[in-house]
């Protein structure tokens, strides 16, 4: 099995976390989402017009940019992360210019060397596979895919064609951070999504407490929280470590027990 089908055949949902590459100490965070409780982490890779992202992850981008991140450091913090934590699955997200300016082969064939078990990249869409997904696939990284509240039956197949790992759910029709869907529609995107695909589904955007963790654990594989923990960055600095390690771990205590009650 791959490590990301390990971390989502876990007897209980996935905590998958993300945090902007190069915004304060991304080493020690990345160690503090493990210790926390993650089970996929998501590396984010800073972009100057990160069009799917909120005001928090923005700000985080352009602190990575102005401390002079580039492609190379994204890749040794990734190849770093996979040395000290050879079984835990770390998926590079981002957007398309970074990824391709190089060429699509270059780019997989450094993320595989890096030790990356997947990719989401934002704006290319599944019509628009040929980009990146065969380079992707080539060297055994899964391309996932994002579907949304807007996502029907008709382009649903398309969205799933090609596409592994897992599924990512954006809950809501807009940015990162902002706000959450309402249960009861991501009880019934979850069970739509489930009925066309065998991989898993995580939900994202807009989860931030435990009990919203838990709730949306109850009916999906895997819980994505991102601006949560990037705002904590921007107000820690190199304190963050600590304060991501205790939110981590509450976020995962309830995944935990929210699996065990509907178990």
């Amino acid at each position: 099995m791959t490590r990301l089908a390990t971390a989502f055949a876990k007897p209980h949902p996935a905590l998958v976390t993300f945090v902007t590459a190069g915004d304060g100490p991304t080493a020690d965070i990345l160690d503090a989402l493990v210790e926390g409780g993650a089970d996929v982490i998501e590396l984010g890779m800073p972009f100057t017009d990160p069009m799917a992202d909120g005001p928090a992850i923005q700000a985080a981008n352009i602190r990575s940019l102005l401390a002079g991140t580039k492609t190379a450091d994204i890749l040794a913090i990734a190849k770093a992360f996979r040395f000290r934590h050879p079984e835990v699955p770390l998926v590079l997200m981002g957007y398309a210019n970074p990824m391709t300016i190089r060429g699509p082969e270059w780019f997989a064939a450094a993320a595989h060397e890096a030790g990356v078990d997947g990719v989401i990249c934002v704006d290319i869409p599944p019509e628009e596979d040929p980009e990146l997904g065969p380079a992707l696939r080539a060297v055994g990284i899964d391309p996932i895919r994002l579907a949304t509240p807007t996502t029907d039956a008709a382009r649903l197949p398309t969205v799933l064609d090609g596409a592994s790992g897992f599924l990512y759910y954006v809950s809501v029709a807009g940015i990162t951070g902002l706000q959450q869907a309402q249960q009861n529609s991501i009880d019934e995107a979850v069970a739509r999504l489930k009925a066309h695909t065998n991989l898993p589904v995580a939900v994202g955007f807009g989860v931030r407490t435990p009990e919203q963790a838990a709730a949306i654990a109850r009916v999906a594989d895997g819980v994505v929280v991102g601006s949560a923990i990037v705002e904590l960055v921007a107000t820690h600095g190199v304190d963050a470590p600590a304060y991501v390690r205790a939110y981590i771990d509450s976020l995962a205590t309830a995944i935990r027990a929210a699996t065990k009650e509907a178990a």
